[in-house]
């Protein structure tokens, strides 16, 4: 079975997309890490670039990605992972997507509702 290659890219994009309605959800990155917890656990890991470690997506929201299917491209060096959201959203903003903004000239618009207030849900905790 064919895999991304990571021996020649380390660190890979991966888009993530809701299975029922085929909406981008974000993009995110792979470390060879990460898409082995991802394939142990059928829910979406990341590596932080910023912070460089290994997350899963959800562990501070709840808003959970459980995997449905993979796909990765003709170069090997790209996934696209179709999901089922669990939670309200997928951006730390508070939107369904990541992509909630349209450029419209040298402006944007928010083209989505907000589903939740960030601030609730990442409050700190004791």
């Amino acid at each position: 079975m064919k895999l991304p290659n990571f021996t020649r890219y380390p660190l890979i994009p991966v888009i993530i997309q809701d299975f029922k309605t085929l909406k981008v959800l974000m993009l995110g990155y792979m470390n060879v890490e990460a898409y082995n917890r991802t394939i142990e656990e059928n829910y979406v890991y990341f590596y932080s670039r910023s912070r460089k470690s290994l997350w899963k997506k959800g562990e501070k929201s709840g808003h959970f990605q459980k995997v449905e299917k993979i796909f990765f491209d003709c170069d090997e060096d790209t996934l696209l992972i179709q999901v089922d959201q669990k939670g309200d959203a997928t951006c730390h903003e508070g939107y369904v997507s990541c992509f909630y903004r349209l450029i419209n000239n040298d402006n944007f618009e928010i083209v989505e509702p907000k589903v939740f207030d960030p601030k609730e849900v990442y409050k700190k905790r004791p």
